[in-house]
């Protein structure tokens, strides 16, 4: 684009800005003000710098007008941009404070140098336009899939040719051993969009859980139009994938309508993905059913939850293990993932061992608390007594109903576990004076007399050393407290609420406190 502006027919330099406009898919005006800026700058180069230059072109005829504008003022801080009212007066009475005294200055004849400068200023209003305009367009595009030509490839970084615009998609957001060269067909998730000095930088993705998504929208209407919805993904790109799906037509199989007629459905997807296998995993609002449909293929015999833990345990069968952890741990992880459990594995050997070891435990312990028979210790375990306070505070109708015991024997369980909790507790407060914890932590909501021993013993004995721990530090000192890591935080925070509470600030001048009496 030629930038000798003077030289132009006046209708000439529309003509022009209409070209770049469309040429950059920019509005005309935005080109038409970028030629005034560079119009501008070349007459304040001729006339000064210091002087308040304003260009204009005419929208319609494209005329050129330059103006030197001088503003009036009550006092002049600028000699040469500002003037008196009284001064003014003399030009024009009508003139008032603030107004501003137009000076029209004759049409530049643009020199080289300055025909240059003009047309860098014009590039870079352009591109500042351009880049503003991409931005515009793509920042709400965010989650959309997009189809885009390779453009260039550099150290394994892929650029991606959109048309009005680029996107990158980094060496880690290719599939494992996925390679383009330039010229091929990509189709990625827009996962990000950021302004930056450079331009607008839009980041692509091929190993994004939410690609997955988009691509299985794209290829089952029932997806698309809200009849089945992808509730959860998990991915280990370009080996396994696992979704979870929810038909709200119970007419419709969700399972069968992503995976088509034949397969062709999910063979579409997996062949876009480099062969990953997907499970389709029918969704579930009961964690337990969802947890074991994830683990498929493997049986589980039995799941126990841990609601506080967000902790679900599945008993397999001995023979299903490596079926249901899968190679590398990718089978269960990929379940966690899709379900937001923590799972832990366990064969029925392993768990018919750990409770057969917890009931002997329990036992033993209450036998050597209660000072009662094995006998009548395994009773309360059966029942489901895990410990002596659980028994000194139960109730005697509870007590009474188990088998071969009475009311008598109910309240003397009762009593013995009263006396057995009362005497801990003295030790334990023995104890955590001790070691020197301060009251002021053992008043604190949430802390019981063992936690505050476990807590001493660990050098942790004010309100201060609590607050500078982190939840999981906590978690792990205290792991009997049954804390969940909302109550560690809750704990925490209101150990470090001190810290950020507002000094009181008192006089300390006697002097001051009598004359204010006075």
């Amino acid at each position: 684009m030629s930038i000798e502006i003077a030289s132009f027919p006046k209708l000439e330099l529309i003509q022009v800005a209409d070209v770049v406009a469309r040429e950059k898919g920019i509005e005309r005006e935005e080109v038409i003000e970028a030629m005034e800026q560079a119009i501008q700058k070349a007459g304040r180069s001729k006339y000064g710098n210091e002087h308040d230059i304003q260009a204009s072109i005419d929208r319609t005829s494209g005329e050129i007008s330059l103006v030197r504008r001088t503003q009036i003022v009550d006092e002049i801080e600028d000699e040469v941009t500002q003037i008196t009212l009284d001064q003014a007066h003399k030009k024009d009475e009508t003139l008032t404070l603030g107004d501003y005294i137009i000076d029209p200055l004759p049409p530049i004849d643009f020199g080289r140098i300055a025909a240059q400068t003009a047309k860098q200023v014009i590039v870079q209003k352009v591109r500042e336009a351009e880049r503003s305009r991409q931005y515009d367009e793509f920042k709400d595009r965010v989650g959309e899939i997009i189809n885009g030509i390779v453009k260039r490839v550099e150290f394994g970084n892929v650029t991606l040719d959109l048309g009005r615009a680029e996107a990158i998609l980094r060496r880690d957001e290719l599939l494992p051993r996925e390679s383009f060269r330039n010229g091929d067909r990509v189709r990625a998730y827009i996962y990000d969009v950021r302004e930056e000095s450079r331009g607008p930088q839009i980041f692509v993705s091929r190993t994004h859980p939410e690609f997955m998504k988009g691509m299985f929208k794209q290829e089952v209407p029932e997806i698309y139009d809200g009849i089945i919805e992808i509730k959860s993904v998990a991915r280990d790109p370009g080996s396994r994938a696992k979704i979870g799906v929810l038909s709200y037509d119970g007419s419709i199989d969700p399972v069968g309508a992503c995976v088509g007629m034949r397969g062709s459905r999910v063979q579409a997807v997996v062949g876009e993905l480099q062969g990953e296998k997907i499970d389709i995993i029918p969704w579930s609002d009961d964690p337990a059913t969802f947890v074991v449909n994830a683990l498929a293929p493997a049986e589980v015999s039995k799941v126990v939850l841990d609601e506080d833990q967000k902790r679900i345990e599945v008993v397999v069968p001995d023979e299903q293990l490596s079926l249901a952890i899968g190679r590398r741990g990718q089978n269960v992880r990929l379940a966690s993932i899709l379900s937001g459990w923590d799972i832990d594995i366990l064969t029925e050997a392993e768990e018919s061992e750990r409770r057969q070891e917890e009931f002997k435990t329990r036992s033993t312990a209450f036998m050597e608390a209660l000072d009662i028979d094995d006998v009548i210790a395994h009773l309360l375990v059966a029942e489901g007594f895990a410990s002596v306070q659980e028994i000194a505070h139960s109730s005697l109708s509870d007590l009474a109903q188990i088998e071969g015991f009475d009311e008598a024997i109910g309240e003397e369980l009762q009593s013995r576990a009263s006396a057995f909790s009362q005497a801990e507790q003295e030790s334990f407060l023995k104890r955590r004076v001790e070691l020197g914890v301060t009251d002021e932590l053992a008043e604190m909501d949430g802390m019981t007399p063992n936690m505050l021993v476990v807590l001493g013993e660990n050098q942790i004995k004010t309100i201060d050393d609590l607050g500078d721990l982190a939840s999981d530090e906590l978690m792990e000192m205290v792991p009997d407290s049954g804390l969940s890591i909302e109550d560690a935080n809750s704990i925490i925070m209101a150990a470090r609420a001190h810290w950020f509470e507002e000094p009181q600030i008192t006089d300390p001048s006697p002097e001051r406190s009598i004359d204010n009496e006075e």
